[in-house]
Parts: C-alpha cells; structure tokens; sequence
C-alpha cells in the first residue's frame, strides 16, 4: 500500500512547460544528490524505456516516484495510465476521467490524485469558479480508490489564495498544488491553506527561484529550506 504523503512535501518534476526535458537523468542525479525525495515526470517528452530508467533510478535513490498525466483525451489519457501502471511508479497525479482509471489501479497500491474542476489544454489550464471547483474536489474524494487531488491552483484566473484553501476545506483527502509555481511567496500560501505537497519543474530548471545561483542544485536546495 503506498504511504499519503506528509505535509507539505516538495515533489521537483523533471519537466518544462508540461514536457519530460531530454536531460531529465541527469536532473535526477542532480536532484538526489541534492536530498530530494519526491520526484516525477510527464507521460510526455520521452519514450517509455527512458521514462522506466527514470523510475527505476528514483527507486534506487530512495526516492518516491510521481507520473502526471496530461494527455488531451480520454484514450490518451487511459494508455498514460497503464504505462503508469507498466512502470511501477508510487503515484499518478492528474487526468480527469476518474471512472474509467480506478479499475485499472485497483490491486496496484498507486496512489491516485485526479485533477478536480475542468482541465483543458496543454499546458494544461484550470477552469470553474472556485465554488464549482471545491465542489469537484468534494465529489473526486469520495471515491475510495482516489487517494488525493492535483489542484492547477495557478493556472486558474480566479483568487488563488482563495481556491487553494476553499479546495483543501472540500477535499477529505490531500491536496497537492501544482502548475506554475515559482516564487516562495507561493509556496507559502499553499502551506498555510494546509496543502499535503506541490510540484515544481520549470522554475527550477530555469533558475527563477531566488538563491544564491540559478544552478538546479541551488534551486532545489533553496525550495527545501522554504
């Protein structure tokens, strides 16, 4: 049975713009070395057997493993899911169509964290007032065999602030906030609206993060000491 995630923790994806990066191994090694613990990727930007080195090597490192899922629509979406199931990742964060997915997960101790409110696009974007949106987290958590939310807090256009929290009171499970997170101002609202963790992947690989460098190492090393 895979473990819930504690609070808040720091899940670094090797991914920019909602892809896998080429270079995403070498991130890796970066990102163990740097005392990171969860760790995940797109179900795009790579082909599978690289995407199974990189699993493979998460669990080496001692490290929990995260697939997202941005597939476009629902066939995509479902094939996102086996290939989560073929590599053995710890988690799958994303997608939208819930009843289709759980079947596929029961027996396999992946922990599942559907998308709530209305997702479009790629890079994917969050749509719904954030009434309608707590709302979908109320319903999604109901389900015994949804172990979270992946909350697009940031890629909606609304109060943010306001979401994270109206989300995290609705959800009877945790909530993870990800998408566009690259300032620790951020970080600091979703902690204290009670989030069980957040991804980051463009601002690091970037640099935009304040630090003494903008080297990935410094970035991480400032976001675990946030």
């Amino acid at each position: 049975m895979t473990e819930p995630l504690s609070r808040p923790n720091f899940i670094f994806m090797l991914t920019r713009n909602d892809r896998t990066v080429p270079d995403a191994a070498t991130h890796l090694e970066t990102a163990l070395a740097a005392g990171v613990r969860h760790i995940g990727f797109k179900d795009v930007g790579l082909p599978f057997d690289a995407l199974a080195r990189l699993t493979q090597r998460i669990h080496a490192g001692g490290a929990t493993s995260y697939l997202e899922v941005v597939s476009l629509d629902r066939d995509s979406e479902i094939a996102s899911v086996k290939a989560g199931v073929a590599l053995g990742v710890n988690h799958i964060l994303g997608g939208i169509n819930v009843e289709e997915v759980l079947p596929l997960l029961v027996g396999t101790g992946i922990g599942y964290y559907p998308f709530p409110g209305r997702v479009h696009g790629h890079p994917s974007t969050l749509h719904g007032t954030i009434e309608e949106i707590a709302a979908s987290a109320a319903r999604l958590t109901r389900h015994s065999g949804v172990s979270g939310l992946d909350l697009l807090a940031w890629r909606n256009t609304g109060d943010v602030p306001a979401l994270i929290d109206a989300v995290c009171k609705a959800s009877a499970k945790p909530v993870i906030i990800a998408g566009s997170i690259d300032r620790p101002e951020q970080i600091a609202t979703l902690r204290a609206a009670g989030a069980a963790g957040f991804t980051v992947g463009t601002a690091v690989l970037d640099g935009q993060f304040q630090s003494g460098g903008t080297a990935v190492a410094e970035q991480l090393d400032t976001i675990l000491r946030l």
